[in-house]
């Protein structure tokens, strides 16, 4: 079954970190994502932009109306997401337990259905 593992934090925490404690997190993360790697169960782990690149698309009557930022305030904010395909809810959060080991990071876990597959080939970075 595929698993979105979707990570919450405080932006303004997350981007005053230095490039090492940046560089630490990501290490760690990725000693923990080794395992699901070697076994072809990891998808892509994906990094949003600050909510300040954000752009929401919102109904006023029958007017779409394009607002800059996202949609709500809030203390935590949705920096990105990593798919895995797991057996089971208990594999899936044994590993992202592991993965948010020693972080203050908030990870909600939500199965996933392909709905539409999509085209992206030879994207490994998606960054500009």
């Amino acid at each position: 079954m595929l698993y979105a593992i979707l990570c919450y934090h405080n932006e303004d925490v997350v981007m005053s970190w230095s490039k090492e404690e940046d560089d630490a997190v990501l290490a760690k993360r990725r000693r923990v994502q080794k395992e699901l790697v070697d076994k072809g169960r990891m998808g892509p782990a994906i990094r949003l932009m600050p909510t300040s690149a954000a752009t929401t698309i919102r109904a006023s009557g029958s007017e779409q109306l394009v607002l800059d930022g996202p949609f709500a305030e809030t203390k935590e904010q949705l920096l990105g997401f990593y798919v895995v395909d797991c057996d089971n809810l208990d594999e899936v959060i044994d590993f992202a337990k592991r993965m948010k080991e020693g972080e203050s990071v908030t990870f909600e876990i939500r199965p996933m259905q392909i709905f539409e597959k999509g085209n992206l080939t030879g994207k490994e970075t998606l960054t500009s």
